[in-house]
């Protein structure tokens, strides 16, 4: 069967390693002429480190991330707010968090691509989708190019998708109300204590760092704002630093240690879930088909995750493709949408202006039972995966960072 990947990020990547082993060929499309080097860094939590494990990429990751052991919050004065012990998570589940560079990610897929003799063609940025005569997809490129496989892979993103637009009709992405500054800081001493994700909650303001190595930090200042006024500055990180002045350390120490011209502005949307994740011959997987928010600190985890429900889903058929997606949809829709909507819950949380919500918020984070929100993490994220800890395929109410605490 011929399989075309639309999409060269953590996606469609990793959906080509999953095929790769199952027998396969499939080969990426990118849009870049280059790969990836924008966006600062992810948290692959214990379900991605379960997928990474099944492709055989967890020892490459363990060798340029970091080990974070715990997540601190605290508010903008620098009070205690509890926190996550993410030691306790991973015994819980059975596999490690790391966290690593985007850009470090992507080249442990890349090169684990190339080895697998995957084909990524760059420089092909998919135009339209449209069914020829036999009712398969065509892809057409702005190079000129077009293919037409068995199976077409739809992992281009969340802003722009051609392929979700084929499949719904529509890939208009939503603003939610606030932007993130997002960089990555290094220092010749180190800017952190130890290998910690640190998470600090104003009014309408946050500033979460996350540590790979103590001389190695990416993190992201986020405020609400309207998206009229989400644009960049001439000097983002004196905007920055001015918006965050007063906060604890290290907070202006690892905005000091960016360079300027290495800040980016995100102006943050998300994507309806849909109804269906699939037209013809085309699927949607990745931030194209469940894009949630950055609150929901799941996003790459459930790229992956979609390449490991797929290739089982592949292995399993007798039927063809439908068969295919309607199994693959029904076991990923129903998790993704929860995640999606607990990172909408999470990200109105925390960009809470009232004061009076604020000080709710807070309290409730410090009365939170650090055991039950381990369980809760582990009982959600974990769900049809089989991982230690994480038997019940029924997520807990409220499992997420949203059980942290709850704005009723």
């Amino acid at each position: 069967m011929e399989i075309g990947i639309l999409g060269g990020g953590i996606a469609g990547l990793s959906v080509a390693l999953a095929l790769h082993k199952l027998g396969y060929s499939p080969r990426v499309y990118e849009r870049r002429v280059a790969p990836a080097t924008m966006g600062a860094g992810v948290t692959l939590w214990p379900n991605a480190g379960f997928v990474l494990e099944e492709l055989g990429l967890l020892q490459d990751i363990e060798a340029v991330g970091g080990r974070p052991l715990t997540m601190r919050r605290q508010d903008a004065a620098g009070n205690a707010l509890g926190g996550l012990d993410i030691a306790l998570l991973d015994r819980t589940m059975g596999y490690p968090t790391y966290t690593v560079l985007r850009r470090h990610l992507q080249e442990v897929l890349l090169d684990h691509a190339a080895r697998a003799g995957i084909p990524v063609e760059f420089g092909h940025r998919a135009v339209a989708i449209a069914l020829d005569a036999h009712g398969r997809a065509v892809t057409h490129f702005e190079n000129g190019a077009s293919i037409r496989p068995d199976l077409l892979i739809g992992a281009d993103g969340r802003m722009e998708s051609v392929a979700r637009k084929f499949v719904a009709g529509d890939n208009t992405p939503t603003y939610q109300g606030f932007v993130n500054w997002i960089g990555v800081a290094q220092g010749q001493h180190a800017l952190v204590d130890n290998i910690a994700i640190q998470d600090f909650w104003g009014a309408g303001e946050r500033f979460g760092c996350v540590a790979i190595r103590p001389q190695l930090v990416y993190w992201a200042a986020a405020q609400a704002r309207p998206l009229s006024e989400a644009t960049p500055t001439a000097d983002m990180r004196k905007e920055v630093e001015d918006l965050f002045a007063g906060w604890p350390e290290p907070v202006a120490r690892i905005i000091r240690a960016t360079p300027a011209n290495a800040i980016r502005l995100i102006a943050v949307h998300d994507l309806e879930p849909l109804h269906t994740w699939s037209r013809a011959n085309v699927l949607l997987v990745g931030d194209a088909a469940h894009a949630p928010l950055p609150t929901s600190g799941q996003g790459a985890c459930q790229a992956l995750e979609d390449a490991w429900h797929l290739a089982r889903c592949l292995d399993g058929a007798s039927d063809g493709l439908d068969e295919v997606f309607q199994a693959f949809a029904k076991i990923r829709a129903p998790k993704t949408a929860r995640l999606a909507e607990q990172g909408r819950v999470f990200a109105r949380g925390l960009f809470a202006t009232d004061p009076e919500t604020c000080r709710i918020r807070n309290e409730r984070a410090k009365a939170s039972d650090p055991v039950r929100d381990v369980q809760a993490l582990a009982t959600g994220w974990g769900q049809g995966l089989p991982m230690p800890g994480c038997v019940d395929s029924t997520p807990v109410e409220g499992g997420g960072f949203s059980s942290l605490y709850r704005i009723e």
